[in-house]
């Protein structure tokens, strides 16, 4: 009898061998890597790509495609892809997918955001022909079976369904977004419960959509931790199959620029209370409006402490000591032609009533230039922190870059967006804010409606 050993170890050698030889050009752990943090981009079988190489065990792949939410043709779309992926193809089944990804000791992910849906993979580095002609086969030959749309991907969707009915957060956000910007980038991330799923959402229909999202247009491949050249060599014997254009038969996709509205939505909730307050914010670095000023400006308000047992520097935190049963924080999403800066407080009705009051006169404080010198440096440092973390992070890099790629044929250089925010100044940020104050501001209010404020109750114009 063949020891368990024994298996594994020749399953492994057969894994690391069916994509043929390692590439003499190949790399070992103790290559020197680059040492910046930029990528390098090319083309291979039509497919834009970029890498950059870290001295280091381990890789990280994805494939960033451009079929977040915002672009379904239809309800339910991007939810049904994301799970769909790794399910079974043409070469593989589901099990065998599983059993390969752990002999090889990789993990494997994907999710989708607004914008884009982002298939990933984490490996060891040698490992890296295989998972390439894993990714490059998920989006080319995946089987869309009925069985497996029915029995793992529909209850599942059902399921993040009826857990977003008890998140106030997550509701208000989905109101903030869609009363910003209506359709596009304001279609809820998860299909609400009363969305008629049924009456969209068919195995058939992912199948023919996933041929205009995987088009070669569409996706872009990005990697931390390998070679260039070993990534242009795979991806061009792994990729080929992929559709060069959208198909005809499948709705085109909305590439209408977003744009902005405002308003007000109310949402009766007997399951906790949240308030969100947002204004037109800042696209991506690689986007065509890029403010770094509103990066700051959310460094500024803040909300949150970066440092344990301190209230923080940040205004709104400072703010937020007077409401200690009121958790506030400033966020700003980026996307490729619009953003939303939007800040949150979610607690007890009462001194979310007081505390939203605050927050708009801080904002106005912000736009009359009561800030001071040494805030101002702190709001600026913080910003340029987190834009550079963000884009060290490998999964949010891969996104941004990806996208950058897709959207603009341009890779997000995370130095370039370091440099842009040290040169924001005081007046900038001024300007922005009083902008903000004087345009339409969107508020979306879930929880006790009796107690929570209207819009123009705090001095907000919707």
């Amino acid at each position: 009898m063949i020891s368990r050993a024994t298996l594994g170890r020749n399953a492994r050698h057969a894994l690391r061998n069916q994509c043929h030889s390692t590439p003499n050009t190949r790399r070992g752990l103790a290559a020197a890597s680059s040492g910046s943090f930029s990528y390098q981009t090319g083309d291979a079988s039509g497919v834009k790509f970029a890498s950059r190489d870290f001295a280091g065990p381990t890789t990280t792949l994805a494939v960033v495609a451009k079929a977040g939410t915002r672009y379904q043709v239809l309800p339910g779309f991007s939810d049904g892809l994301e799970k769909f992926t790794f399910k079974a193809t043409q070469k593989r089944s589901a099990l065998r997918i599983n059993r390969e990804t752990e002999l090889l000791g990789g993990e494997l992910s994907t999710y989708h955001s607004r914008e884009n849906l982002v298939i990933g993979a984490k490996f060891l580095r040698d490992d890296l022909p295989y998972f390439v002609e894993l990714l490059g086969e998920v989006i080319s030959k995946t089987r869309f079976t009925r069985h497996e749309f029915e029995e793992q991907v529909l209850p599942i969707i059902k399921l993040s369904q009826k857990s977003l009915l008890s998140n106030t957060k997550d509701l208000a956000i989905n109101s903030a977004y869609g009363t910003a910007f209506h359709r596009g980038l304001g279609i809820p991330l998860h299909p609400s419960s009363s969305t008629p799923l049924t009456k969209y959402l068919t195995a058939e229909r992912l199948e023919a959509y996933s041929q205009a999202a995987y088009a070669k247009p569409n996706f872009a491949v990005v990697a931390n931790g390998t070679s260039h050249d070993d990534l242009s060599k795979w991806m061009g014997e792994f990729f080929q199959d992929s559709p060069s254009t959208p198909p005809s038969s499948v709705p085109p996709m909305d590439m209408s620029p977003s744009k902005y509205y405002g308003g007000e939505e109310r949402i009766a909730h007997d399951g906790g209370n949240t308030m969100i307050l947002a204004f037109p914010g800042s696209s991506s670095y690689t986007g065509g409006s890029y403010k770094p000023e509103i990066s700051v400006l959310a460094a500024l308000l803040g909300g949150e402490s970066s440092i344990k047992w301190s209230p923080g520097f940040s205004l709104l935190s400072k703010a937020a000591t007077a409401h200690s049963q009121v958790h506030i924080s400033t966020s700003h999403a980026a996307y490729s032609d619009a953003g939303l800066l939007y800040v949150t407080m979610t607690g007890n009705a009462i001194h979310i009533k007081e505390a939203s009051k605050g927050v708009v006169e801080t904002i106005k404080s912000v736009a009359a230039g009561q800030i001071s010198k040494e805030d101002f440096k702190k709001a600026v440092s913080s910003a340029k922190f987190k834009a550079l973390e963000s884009g060290q992070n490998l999964e949010a890099g891969l996104e941004s870059t990806g996208a950058g790629l897709v959207q603009g044929g341009k890779a997000f250089q995370i130095d370039e967006v370091g440099k842009s925010i040290d040169g924001v100044t005081e007046d900038q940020v001024k300007k922005v804010a009083k902008t903000l104050v004087d345009g339409r501001a969107t508020v979306s209010t879930v929880g006790d409606l009796y107690v929570l404020p209207y819009a123009e109750e705090i001095g907000l114009n919707v």
